[in-house]
């Protein structure tokens, strides 16, 4: 994929008086965690032409121009019905605008926080505007008599999902889309998306596993042959498979033993990212998230999940130099509902001052809450490195409440059979991996080759390591393989615990490969290499990577082997 082609906008039909516009763009859109595969993305709009018309989820600021170009080329916009909006959010307000000022008649279409948001994004009390409650239809003629599902959640309490009988397309907004920007309109061949569509759920369904389900189990009733999504491509070919998936995915979340409440409000999308990312930590390292976006969720709501959750992380914007009513409402309950035993965290942005994080870790340092990562503080908007810093951030949380959890559970000796796996032997290895202003690290002894032609391996990374982050598909990484004698001291080094976002390389001799990422000078060998593929493996990513170069530093070293006693430990 080109990351340097111009964003377009390619037209499509895909079913009866329906047509796609896919707004592409070819490299990262936006400095969210949800973006970080920087594979480029599409945002999604339909147009359904019948006797009435209308226009499903018109794309952000980002192309607003291009989409109404290609829009006016192909209809009188003059003519347009309606606007339905799957959810809103500020980046759509500049399209919007754009539409009404070319067409005023329009008529929008959203659920009723929809109307709240719409109102408010668009500066605009007087709005023409329908809301779909769940109940309603609308009758575009033809066939074409819409119906609307709510399917909110925390982070979008507006979404909306429509479905159209005649064609059995169901418009699911957020759910089951991907990242990734291509020519192929449908997902023929659809196991290629398998990894993107993966982590799309990761980043952003899983902390609202619970509202998944209930949106799954709504949707569940309606006939429908084609997901149309609001990014990446059509999902057709994949449809059972991928239900059945999110269904399977949102049951390990709901399931999980460990469960971390995280509370939050935000005022101009930044805190909310923080979270997002926070989140995508604690839930690679095993532990479920019940996301609270304080603004929009009942008291008792955020009562019972504190009561019921092992830890809690809050998440605050500064405005005016205070905390938000909904975010100290939400204070007020944890301080008198979570009893100092549980692990806290805070977190939160601002633009000139800080003043409500401070708040925040202040009242619960005063309680006696104990934390479990160091307070985030971010300016503005958060960058790459703020967002690895925050996923780190969140494994480190759950990883502790994983550690406490075992400290009360009495150790069971290693089985036979625990003994016997711990036997296999593998060499020593650090994996190093850099992109962009991330960079990353791990110990690796699970290490094999895997094919001749082309020379390839396989490396075990467990889902909870910060480096698994830089190892998808297409994403490059250098081996580093330890020698005999000297291995202990970089052994001990990339064994220590490093603290969010900390540079794992700060200490050690080592050089740039020509793939970006560090080689270690004191290694016996390196391989630079490509990831090419990835399976799940129990609670590690099998990754296949190919060797692109690589070289033997040290012509009569030999290699450090790693033995284990037992299969349980490293």
């Amino acid at each position: 994929m080109s990351q340097n082609k111009p964003r377009d906008v390619q037209v499509y039909p895909i079913a009866t008086d329906t047509r796609i516009l896919r707004s592409r763009s070819w490299s990262r859109l936006r400095f969210e965690i949800e973006y970080a595969l920087a594979k480029g993305t599409t945002a999604n709009s339909y147009l359904i032409e019948s006797e009435k018309t209308a226009i499903i989820d018109p794309p952000g600021e980002t192309f607003t121009e291009i989409y109404l170009k290609a829009l006016q080329q192909r209809f009188h916009l003059e003519d347009l019905d309606y606007v339905i909006l799957g959810h809103v959010n500020p980046n759509r307000a500049a399209t919007l605008k754009a539409l009404l000022k070319i067409a005023p008649q329009i008529t929008f279409v959203c659920s009723n926080p929809g109307a709240i948001n719409l109102r408010a994004a668009l500066e605009n009390p007087d709005l023409q505007i329908l809301v779909m409650r769940g109940e309603e239809t609308l009758d575009l003629g033809n066939g074409h008599n819409l119906q609307f599902i709510p399917t909110p959640n925390p982070r979008y309490a507006d979404q909306l999902c429509t479905y159209d009988p005649q064609t059995e397309v169901l418009y699911s907004d957020k759910l089951f889309g991907a990242h990734v920007c291509g020519d192929q309109v449908f997902d023929e061949g659809w196991e290629i998306y398998n990894e993107d569509r993966r982590y799309y759920f990761d980043c952003l369904m899983a902390p609202h596993a619970r509202q998944v389900e209930t949106a799954l189990e709504k949707l569940a009733d309606f006939p429908v042959r084609m997901y149309a999504t609001g990014h990446g491509p059509l999902v057709r070919y994949g449809l059972i498979d991928l239900t059945k998936a999110y269904r399977e995915w949102s049951q390990q979340q709901t399931s999980a033993d460990l469960t971390v409440a995280l509370i939050y409000a935000s005022a101009y999308g930044n805190t909310a990212t923080l979270a997002q990312a926070i989140a995508r930590g604690v839930t690679k390292a095993g532990v479920a998230v019940e996301s609270i976006n304080c603004e929009f969720t009942e008291p008792e709501e955020i009562r019972a999940a504190v009561e019921k959750a092992d830890g809690f992380i809050m998440g605050s914007p500064t405005l005016g130099g205070h905390a938000p009513t909904p975010v100290q409402t939400a204070l007020g309950i944890v301080l008198s509902t979570a009893t100092n035993n549980k692990l806290a965290g805070v977190f939160g942005s601002f633009g000139w001052s800080g003043e409500a994080v401070d708040l925040i870790e202040d009242k619960l340092k005063d309680a006696g809450y104990r934390f479990g990562f160091d307070t985030i503080r971010v300016k503005f908007k958060p960058d790459d490195a703020t967002l690895q810093l925050c996923e780190e951030a969140g494994t480190d949380f759950a990883q502790a409440l994983k550690k406490a959890r075992k400290v009360r559970s009495p150790s069971q000796p290693a089985t036979t059979v625990e003994q016997a796996v711990g036997r296999i032997v593998g060499s020593l290895c650090v994996l190093t991996a850099k992109e962009g202003d991330r960079s990353s690290a791990m110990l690796a002894s699970w290490v094999s080759q895997a094919s001749f032609s082309p020379p390839g391996l396989t490396i075990a990374v467990a889902k909870d390591r910060a480096v698994e982050t830089l190892t998808h598909t297409g994403n490059k990484f250098v081996l580093n393989i330890l020698k005999e004698g000297n291995h202990l001291g970089l052994m001990k080094h990339f064994l220590k615990p490093f603290s969010p976002g900390q540079d794992r390389f700060a200490d050690v001799a080592a050089k740039e490969a020509e793939n970006g990422s560090p080689i270690l000078t004191n290694a016996l060998a390196y391989l630079e290499c490509s990831v090419q593929n990835r399976m799940e493996s129990g609670d590690h990513w099998l990754v296949y990577a190919t060797v692109e170069n690589g070289k033997l530093l040290d012509t009569d070293g030999v290699t450090a082997v790693h033995h284990r006693k037992s299969a349980t430990h490293y």
